[in-house]
């Protein structure tokens, strides 16, 4: 995690929770406007939005003016025991993560850890990792409120769809300046 960079320069501020997944992929809390620059230094082409709120309109606009799209993933957070975190609604942000003509890529939600920490513990999941190294990354970002639920969802995830649903994926996933998963299903 990187609570500041920059030796003095200006703009240089990341969100809070900070951190590269892997090349071209980072993950973080809900970007202020002081971490707007960061992100466009970094190049930041893509962003996964993982709340259900639509997006601040001057973050927005200002994304768009750097050639950002954001592409919104609604899901509550994972909340015993009546809300769950839809596997389709990842399984769909994790298709725009592993594209790397999306990169350099940012996932974040408000903090940065449960429903961030669900999508990279899946897409770990699909690069081979061990459950002991998801949870135990899941729990760093987490801490203190790491949530079981949470880990049980990332164990129980399959990344793996039907021929059908790949298909109605794909067709979900056709780019626009700013989406919402769930706009687009019901069109």
């Amino acid at each position: 995690m990187i609570d500041s960079v920059g030796g003095g320069e200006e703009g240089w501020t990341p969100p809070e929770n900070f951190a590269m997944v892997h090349k071209g992929v980072y993950r973080s809390g809900f970007p202020t406007k002081k971490n707007l620059p960061f992100l466009k230094k970094l190049g930041v082409r893509t962003i996964v939005y993982l709340c259900l709120e639509d997006y601040p309109e001057a973050n927005l606009e200002y994304l768009n003016a750097m050639g950002c799209q954001v592409m919104q993933f609604g899901v509550s957070g994972n909340k015993e025991p009546f809300v769950d975190i839809p596997d389709s609604v990842i399984r769909k942000a994790l298709r725009v993560v592993l594209d790397p003509s999306r990169h350099p890529l940012l996932i974040h939600c408000n903090k940065g850890k449960h429903r961030t920490g669900c999508l990279v513990g899946c897409l770990r999941k699909t690069h081979s990792w061990s459950m002991t190294a998801i949870f135990e990354e899941y729990r760093m970002f987490s801490y203190p409120k790491s949530r079981f639920m949470d880990q049980q969802f990332i164990e129980l995830f399959d990344f793996s769809l039907s021929q059908e649903e790949e298909e109605e994926e794909e067709e979900a996933l056709k780019p626009q300046s700013v989406e919402n998963a769930d706009e687009r299903e019901q069109e």
